[in-house]
This record gives C-alpha cells, structure tokens and sequence, in this order.
C-alpha cells in the first residue's frame, strides 16, 4: 500500500515568534523593523586564497571572494562573508546550497577545499528601520556607527552575550543581518523585542 503521508513542512527557528516581530515593527513606527528571513542557504569554505582555486571559484559563483578582512561582497542573491583568511560564508536564498557546493567543488578542481553545508545550524534575523544601530548597540561592543561599521562589513561578534555574525547590508533601507545559531535564536529575539520597547513611544531624530 502506497504511503500517502504528507511530509509536514519545516518549521524556522522562530516562526512562534514572527506575530511579535510583527507587532514590535508596527509599534515603533517605522523606528525599527524585525523579522526573521528563514531557512537562507549558507555554505562554509575554506581555501588557500591566493590559490588557483580562489579565482576559479569566484569565476563559478559570478562574485570574488572579498580578501578584505570582514567585508562583504554580493551579487544577486548571493552573498559572501569574509570570515577568515582563507574562509568565506556563503549566504543565499532558500534551496541552493546543494548548487552551491556543487559549483565550488567543481571549480575548484584538484586544489584542497572544505565546503560544507551549515545552512541548518543558524537562522538570521532582519534588523533595519532608522534606529536599528541604536537597538544593535545596546547589546554589541563594536562601534557600530555608520563611518566605522559601513555598508559592505560584516562582523563575528556578540550581541547580548550571544555569537552572531553581523551583516551591514549595503543595500538603501536593508539595515542589518544578523546570523545567530538555532538553539540561541530564540533567546536573542527575547531580547531583541524587549530592547525595542525603547522605541516604541520614545522620540524619533528629527
């Protein structure tokens, strides 16, 4: 007999806690806007930068790995992190982690590289709105104004005592990801919420 059970669908780290985010984000009036952005592919690699398989990656992934130390580079949809000298995040939308890592082994060739899906173990959190640096810096001991911490950087740092990697997109409005492991996320969005309340009435810049 034919298994006609149905495969419930996944449920993100946080989808108990998007009515909240929600309502944080209209409470404020536009102060700040959280959401989580689920289920992002990210693949970890690890290569010799300066390597033949540095450029040929790059070449399959339609990007250049940044060499900057914590800087950023995207194109499209996907996104590279600086994490290391010779490691990089890769983040992009749901589904693709499988293409990814198939396109960097395959660029890379003969050359040594670790790639290895970690998708799983973080969920990512949308922080923007006009007082998100503020909201961040309550809990972050990077200078987060916006002449140290610019578009383009990323960060492996703490926010309230809790691991993340820290994105400051560079697109107009897009605010901040911020990548923090499943079983810490909910602990993080707690505070999160409890830190916005600050804006919820409080005075807006002029």
């Amino acid at each position: 007999m034919a298994d006609t059970a149905r495969t419930a669908p996944p449920r993100s780290p946080l989808s108990h806690a998007a009515g909240r985010l929600a309502a944080a984000t209209r409470a404020s009036g536009g102060a700040v806007r959280l959401a989580e952005l689920p289920f992002l592919a990210q693949v970890d690699v690890r290569l010799d930068a300066k390597g033949a398989a540095a450029d040929a990656v790059g070449l399959a992934l339609g990007l250049q790995l940044p060499l900057e130390p914590n800087t950023v580079v995207r194109a499209g949809e996907l996104t590279a992190l600086w994490l290391g000298p010779d490691e990089w995040l890769l983040v992009g939308p749901p589904g693709i982690q499988r293409d990814l890592e198939a396109r960097v082994r395959e660029a890379a060739g003969d050359e040594p590289v670790s790639v290895t899906d970690v998708s799983a173990q973080r969920t990512t959190l949308l922080v923007a709105g006009i007082r998100a640096r503020d909201l961040l810096s309550h809990g972050c001991s990077l200078d987060l104004h916006p002449h140290a911490f610019t578009p383009g950087r990323c960060a492996q740092t703490t926010l309230a005592r809790t691991q993340v990697v820290l994105i400051a997109r560079d697109e107009p409005g897009t605010g901040f990801w911020v990548l923090v492991r499943s079983s810490f996320a909910g602990y993080l969005t707690d505070w999160l919420l409890d830190a916005a309340t600050e804006y919820v009435h409080g005075p807006h810049p002029d």
